[in-house]
């Protein structure tokens, strides 16, 4: 059995992933379910030569080292794969992930316009998180093609394995690969401070000193992409945290919530629509609420935040994703409720908006249903009275805003006002200061003079009380 005919014809059917392992068919993952090939078992001898045949000496070493190793397989005008060659039970098994030469965009992917956003950043950190599988690597190199197409910056890329692979646009995109490019993701980051990036993407932070430099990396100015895998946003946050030692955490607290601008979790979700998979997402980015909370360590209200802060701020959790995917019928209910992570907190949101609901079975309202119409503008109505009640409540506290910049502002012209006061005052004591000083010097000289007149007239006086000739005249004012 070939291993590209087994990867062209897992191509052909649409399969993400192909697992092979000794004493049974090769097994596809299509819409997230795993299907045997109808063919002969898989014997050990076999697989071990069809794959070994795919590994450099390097890769064969580190099997033999590790028991485990990832690759980056190509097959030309087909499609690349992630592979991860590994041993169970004493023989050698395998899985390949399919990444296709296209990238696709985010309107492509169905994703949210508001991810286009991070992707306009100037610096600062961006995580997209899940469990393996979930898309998170399609996401990043959908925002990667995005920023290569529209600015002129320099994009460097750590991965382990190299999966999708980037050409130059208007940006200029440099690809390392852990084990051929570089050695570690930390020492790839180390070294892309000195290779003048605007934006980095590490493929994942793997362990704390990745973590680290991911974060110090970000500080410097650099806008940086990476993954982890965790089911939420907050769970992300605590995740990092929690890798940092205990005397730590505080600094870090304070950096992650300077340099964090988004958390997107994300979950492929089986469609009832049509064929396939679509994603369901978290959406957690730095408001000013949420950066607030995660430098204080509030992070079990991140939640409830990002939750309320659909309208401006464009986030949602991940209930509330599933929400607007069962309302437009890309998925079905009982999809949405296996899903969530919280059933109960969903079925709470679906029954205020589909009060009868339940009673349905789980079917959302159909176009003919008037009375399914007539709720959802009962449920309208409700908004935008509440809408309207914000907007007048915003009015007001604007309001408000304006008359404390008014007072700010007149408390400022009177701080001016005293400062020409006391500014002139200080001007005047130096003039009265310098007249004093001037009075006092000519008072002293016409002291001095008059002092020196007096000892004249003294020495003169003493000079006229002694004997004088007969013949003599008298001068002065005794004469």
């Amino acid at each position: 059995m070939d291993l590209d005919r087994l990867l062209k014809f897992m191509t052909d059917k649409g399969a993400s992933d192909l697992h092979l392992k000794p004493t049974r068919p090769p097994l596809l993952r299509i819409t997230g379910r795993l299907m045997p090939l109808e063919s002969e078992p898989l014997k050990p001898e076999d697989l071990n030569e069809m794959l070994q045949a795919i590994l450099t000496p390097r890769q064969k070493a580190k099997l033999e080292e590790k028991l485990s190793v990832d690759i980056g397989y190509g097959v030309r005008g087909l499609a690349r794969f992630r592979g991860n060659i590994y041993m169970q039970r004493g023989t050698i098994a395998a899985s390949f992930r399919r990444i296709p030469y296209q990238i696709k965009s985010i309107d492509d992917l169905e994703l949210p316009p508001v991810l286009l956003d991070f992707a306009d950043m100037p610096m600062g950190l961006v995580l997209v998180t899940g469990p393996t599988g979930s898309g998170k690597s399609t996401t990043l190199a959908a925002l990667i093609r995005y920023i290569a197409t529209r600015r002129p910056v320099h994009v460097i890329t750590i991965e382990d394995p190299m999966e999708f692979l980037f050409t130059d646009d208007v940006a200029s995109i440099s690809q390392r690969e852990v084990g051929t490019d570089t050695t570690s993701f930390s020492e790839a980051l180390r070294n892309a401070m000195r290779q003048d990036p605007d934006v980095i993407m590490v493929g994942e932070m793997r362990d704390l000193e990745t973590i680290s430099t991911v974060i110090t990396a970000a500080e410097t100015g650099h806008l940086v992409f990476s993954t982890l895998h965790t089911n939420s946003a907050p769970q992300t946050v605590d995740r990092i945290l929690d890798a940092f030692p205990s005397e730590q955490q505080g600094q870090i607290r304070t950096q992650l919530a300077q340099v964090l601008k988004g958390v997107v979790t994300m979950k492929l979700v089986e469609r009832q629509d049509k064929p396939g998979l679509v994603a369901a997402l978290e959406i957690m980015r730095a408001s000013p609420k949420i950066s607030s909370m995660i430098e204080k360590g509030e992070t079990s209200g991140l939640h409830e935040e990002l939750e309320s802060s659909v309208t401006y701020y464009r986030m949602q959790s991940m209930n509330q994703s599933l929400l607007a995917l069962l309302a437009h019928g890309t998925i079905s209910y009982p999809e949405a409720m296996r899903q969530s992570s919280d059933p109960e907190d969903l079925s709470l949101k679906l029954r205020r908006m589909f009060p009868s609901i339940e009673e349905r079975g789980g079917d959302m309202p159909t176009t003919s249903d008037f009375a399914a119409i007539v709720e959802l503008q009962q449920f309208k109505r409700l908004f935008e009275e509440q809408e309207e009640k914000t907007r007048i409540r915003l009015e007001e506290k604007e309001e408000q805003i304006a008359g404390l910049h008014v007072a700010l502002r007149q408390r400022d012209e009177q701080m001016e006002e005293v400062k020409a006061r006391l500014q002139e005052l200080a001007q005047e004591r130096e003039r009265l200061r310098g007249d004093y000083n001037r009075l006092r010097q000519e008072a002293q000289e016409k002291i001095d003079k008059l002092m020196e007149r007096i000892k004249e007239l003294n020495q003169k006086l003493m000079g006229g009380s002694g004997d004088t000739s007969a013949g003599e005249r008298k001068t002065g004012i005794f004469r």
